[in-house]
C-alpha cells in the first residue's frame, strides 16, 4: 500500500454520491469492489458495509483488526456555486501540497479512511485478518454505528481512521446531541408604505462544529439574528429568514427578506453593524460580507408575534463554547452550535442546533438550555440521536504499538489526545464493551464547509503508519 494507490482510490470515490441518508451509491461501489477482488462482503438492513480479508499464510495466528470509516460526506458547497451533489464528480484541485475542493466541500471527511481500507485490502502486504467496516450516516446521527448488531464483526482491535491532524492518536472523544426547533406561523399582508430590503451575511469560513467551534469563526445565522433583534422595536416585518446547513457545520451564509417603514435607517444601521462585526472577526473571516439591497416581493409576511418569537428566541440561543476541559489544555469540554435556519414548507420555519460534550451531565443539561430557549418561545422542539463519548483508556494495547510505530517510522513521538468532535468509536464501545480502540488520519482543514482540504504530504504518513500497525500486529 502506497499514498498513491489511497489518493487513486480516493479520486474515484469523489465521483461517487454519498450524501447522508443517501449512502445506495457508494454502499454498492463497496459491494461491487469486494466482489472484483474476490473478498467476502456483507451488508445488514440499515446499509453497513464489512468488507473481510482473511490472513495471509503465516499470519493466521494474528488477532483480526477491525479498520472503520463512514460512507457519508457532509455536502456544503458555496451558495452561488452551479452544482448537485447528487450526480457531479466533485471538482478539486491539487495546489501547493494539498488537494483542494474551493466550491464545495471534499469529502476527505471520511472518503479518505474508506480509500486507505480499500488500498491496505488489495495490497499484497503480509497481515492478520482484516475486518473493513463501512458505516452510515456518520454526520447526521450516527445511524449505522447506531443499529449495528452482534457478530456482524469479530475483532475485537478497532482502528477509526476518521481523525483529521496528522501526528496525533485520539483515543477519546465527546458525545452529543441535536436539538431543533419548529416554529408554524400565519401570515400578514406587507403593511402600506413599507419597502422590502434583503439583508445579507456572506463570506464566513465556517467549520466544523466540534473542531472549529473555539476557533472565533463567525456564525452568521447568530449575527444576523443578533441584529434583527436589536430590531425589533422599530416594528419591521420578516418575510423570510435562511442561513447555515448541516447541523454539525457552522453557519457560513444568511440572508433575510424584511419589510419597513425605516429601510433607510435600517440600512444604515445594517452597514455600521457590518462594519462593526468586520472589525471584530478580521483576523477570523476575511471574507465575510455585509450587504443590504432593496428588492421587489410579492410575499405576505411572517405573523408578527412569531416573527418576534422567532428572531428573540435565535438571539438567545447559546452558540460556541460553554465550557473548556480542565484536565486537557486547550481541549473544549462542552460547546454547542445554533447550525441554522430555514423555511422548508409553508408555514413553517425550522431551526437545526446540535450540542456536544465529553461529559454526560453537562451535555444532558446544554441539550435542556437550549430546548428551554425554544420552547419559552412557543416552538415545538425535538431532541434526537444522542450518542455516547468515548472515554480515554491510556493502557490501551493498540495505542501502545501506535505511538511504538509512530517513533520507529518518523523518529519523533506522537501526540496523544482527546478531540471534541465525535467519533462513532463511543457506540462501539457501547456495543461492543471489550473493544479496544484508537483514531488517526491524515491532515484535514476545512472540513464540513467549501475549501475542505487534504494535505498530501500527511497523507504519506499516515498511510505508512497504518501499513506498519497492521503489518506487525500481535
Amino acid at each position: 500500500m502506497t499514498s498513491e494507490s489511497v489518493l487513486e482510490i480516493f479520486k474515484q470515490i469523489t465521483r461517487i454520491p454519498r450524501e447522508s441518508g443517501k449512502e445506495g451509491p457508494i454502499t454498492a461501489f463497496l459491494c461491487n469492489w469486494a466482489k472484483a477482488h474476490s473478498l467476502e462482503c456483507k451488508t445488514d438492513e440499515i446499509g453497513n458495509v464489512l468488507i473481510i480479508k482473511p490472513a495471509a499464510a503465516g499470519k493466521e495466528d494474528v488477532p483480526a483488526i477491525v479498520l472503520q470509516a463512514h460512507q457519508d460526506m457532509v455536502c456544503e458547497k458555496n451558495a452561488d456555486f452551479a452544482f448537485d451533489f447528487a450526480k457531479d464528480p466533485i471538482p478539486y484541485e491539487i495546489e501547493d501540497g494539498w488537494m483542494i475542493a474551493k466550491n464545495t466541500t471534499l469529502g476527505a471527511d471520511d472518503g479518505i479512511g474508506i480509500a486507505a481500507c480499500l488500498a491496505l485490502m488489495e495490497s499484497d502486504r503480509p497481515c492478520g485478518r482484516i475486518e473493513s467496516l463501512f458505516t452510515i450516516s456518520e454526520e447526521t446521527g450516527m445511524d449505522g454505528a447506531n443499529a449495528l448488531q452482534e457478530g456482524f464483526f469479530t475483532g475485537k482491535t478497532l482502528i477509526n481512521l476518521d481523525s483529521e491532524d496528522e501526528g496525533q492518536l485520539f483515543i477519546g472523544c465527546a458525545g452529543g446531541e441535536h436539538t431543533d426547533a419548529w416554529f408554524h406561523y400565519g401570515k400578514e399582508g406587507i403593511r402600506k408604505g413599507n419597502k422590502v430590503l434583503q439583508l445579507s451575511i456572506e463570506g464566513g469560513i465556517g467549520g466544523h462544529s466540534g473542531d472549529d467551534i473555539n476557533k472565533h469563526r463567525a456564525n452568521t445565522v447568530k449575527l444576523l439574528a443578533d441584529f434583527l433583534a436589536g430590531e425589533i422595536s422599530s416594528d419591521f416585518q420578516l418575510i423570510s429568514i435562511a442561513g447555515g446547513g448541516k447541523s454539525n457545520a457552522i453557519a457560513r451564509e444568511c440572508r433575510a427578506v424584511i419589510a419597513s417603514a425605516d429601510s433607510v435607517g435600517i440600512a444604515g444601521r445594517f452597514g455600521a453593524y457590518g462594519n462593526k462585526m468586520k472589525a471584530e472577526y478580521c483576523e477570523t473571516e476575511p471574507g465575510l460580507a455585509f450587504s443590504v439591497s432593496e428588492i421587489e416581493s410579492k410575499e405576505d409576511a411572517v405573523d408578527g408575534k412569531t416573527a418576534i418569537a422567532l428572531i428573540s428566541a435565535l438571539a438567545e440561543c447559546p452558540h460556541g463554547v460553554e465550557k473548556m476541559s480542565p484536565d486537557i489544555e486547550g481541549l473544549v469540554q462542552t460547546s454547542t452550535n445554533l447550525a441554522a435556519v430555514s423555511m422548508p414548507e409553508k408555514g413553517v420555519i425550522k431551526v437545526a442546533t446540535s450540542q456536544r460534550s465529553s461529559v454526560e451531565a453537562e451535555l444532558d443539561a446544554l441539550v435542556e438550555k437550549v430546548a428551554r430557549v425554544f420552547k419559552e418561545a412557543g416552538a415545538r422542539v425535538e431532541c434526537y440521536s444522542k450518542y455516547p463519548g468515548w472515554n480515554p483508556n491510556l493502557k490501551s494495547h493498540i495505542l501502545q504499538l501506535s505511538v511504538k510505530s509512530y517513533r520507529k517510522l518518523f523518529n519523533q513521538s506522537p501526540l496523544v489526545l482527546a478531540i471534541h468532535a465525535g467519533l462513532e468509536c463511543g457506540l462501539f464501545l457501547e456495543k461492543f464493551p471489550d473493544l479496544d480502540m484508537i483514531s488517526f488520519g491524515p491532515t484535514l482543514r476545512g472540513v464540513h464547509a467549501p475549501g475542505e482540504k487534504l494535505e498530501l504530504a500527511s497523507l504519506d504518513r499516515f498511510v505508512k503508519l497504518l501499513d506498519d500497525i497492521v503489518c506487525n500486529f500481535k
